[in-house]
């Protein structure tokens, strides 16, 4: 193989955190092509050079292309690089499979458990391509900030770790700093929990509790992930990084969050159906509740924080009955 660092790579996925990964790449003059499966969306691309749907404010470098064809977009490429909710990640890379070359290498910045059968990504990658090296971009970030150019640390994690150097050396910059991380499990579940917390938060503040709350609400949270985290094979430590803490409270504190934003809707009184259509875009924690909720219940992990989130979204619970089942738990000790 060539050296990466000057061979094709593709991003799958035309929407904001693709885009904004797309754009981060290229500025460091990667040779980066972008597809998505809305050709008119591509056509407009390629006029424009911005993704005026999603990050109009993020002029595309000279090195990034939009591509509207996934077989000529995948031509010659080094690694392909998944963006996509996590709800279409399975069918994200069975599309790909047919268009791959034999050394081409998948990463994807995708979050969450897989609904229906409770895996995680890295999970489904092997199912699809097995033996073929993948990694998992991923820590506390907001695709406006990194079109942008703004400061941002992040995590790759894989079980290659030449795979992952390479990954890093292509993020780093002088406003972008990437770490790599073995423990790939330990990232994934910091991922997919802390969307389901960040509501959980969020509905706290939209019925006005306060900063107290929030802070409570966060740390019962990441030890809830700790929890399940464990439970599935990750490592203690990987939960106070980047793609741990880091992740969750960035998700939890600040209003670009949609997992947040949704969390405020129904804390004032809206209903599930209202407060995502509002956000207009995929809101992760939605469907992660349930996904956490079942993983967790399988495996017989205790997370009181996650289960009445899913409760208010998907039961019709009223929030101030889960909020008063939280704090009618019983006492027990902070390390339990």
């Amino acid at each position: 193989m060539q050296n990466p660092q000057f061979e094709p790579m593709v991003v799958i996925g035309a929407g904001s955190w693709g885009t904004a990964l797309a754009i981060h790449f290229a500025r460091a003059g990667h040779p980066i092509r972008l597809w998505g499966r809305d050709r008119a969306q591509i056509e407009a691309m390629q006029r424009s050079r911005r993704n005026l749907r999603y990050l109009p404010q993020a002029e595309f470098p000279d090195a990034l292309v939009a591509v509207a064809d996934l077989a000529q977009a995948l031509r010659g490429a080094c690694d392909a690089l998944v963006t996509v909710p996590s709800h279409a990640f399975r069918a994200a890379l069975n599309g790909l499979e047919p268009h791959l070359g034999a050394a081409t290498r998948i990463a994807w910045a995708t979050k969450g458990f897989e609904t229906a059968t409770g895996l995680l990504p890295h999970q489904i990658a092997n199912e699809v391509f097995p033996g073929r090296p993948g990694a998992v971009l991923s820590g506390p970030t907001f695709a406006a900030e990194v079109g942008a150019g703004l400061p941002t640390a992040m995590t790759v994690a894989s079980r290659d770790q030449r795979f992952a150097k390479e990954l890093v050396l292509r993020l780093s910059g002088p406003r972008f700093r990437a770490y790599t991380q073995s423990d790939i499990v330990g990232v994934e579940v910091g991922g997919a929990v802390k969307n389901v917390i960040a509501i959980g938060s969020g509905i706290a503040d939209g019925m006005g509790f306060g900063a107290n709350t929030r802070v409570a609400l966060i740390t019962r949270g990441l030890a809830e992930m700790m929890r399940l985290g464990v439970a599935l094979g990750g490592r203690r430590e990987t939960f106070m990084g980047l793609a741990g803490l880091g992740d969750l409270v960035l998700t939890c504190t600040d209003d670009q969050s949609r997992n947040r934003r949704l969390g405020l809707a129904l804390g004032r009184g809206a209903s599930l159906a209202d407060a995502a259509r509002d956000i207009h875009q995929v809101v992760e924690g939605v469907e992660a509740a349930c996904a956490v909720r079942n993983v967790a219940e399988r495996l017989g992990v205790e997370m009181p924080i996650c289960r009445e989130v899913y409760r208010v979204m998907h039961e019709g619970k009223p929030v101030r009955e889960a909020l008063q089942a939280l704090m009618a738990r019983e006492v027990r000790s902070e390390s339990d």
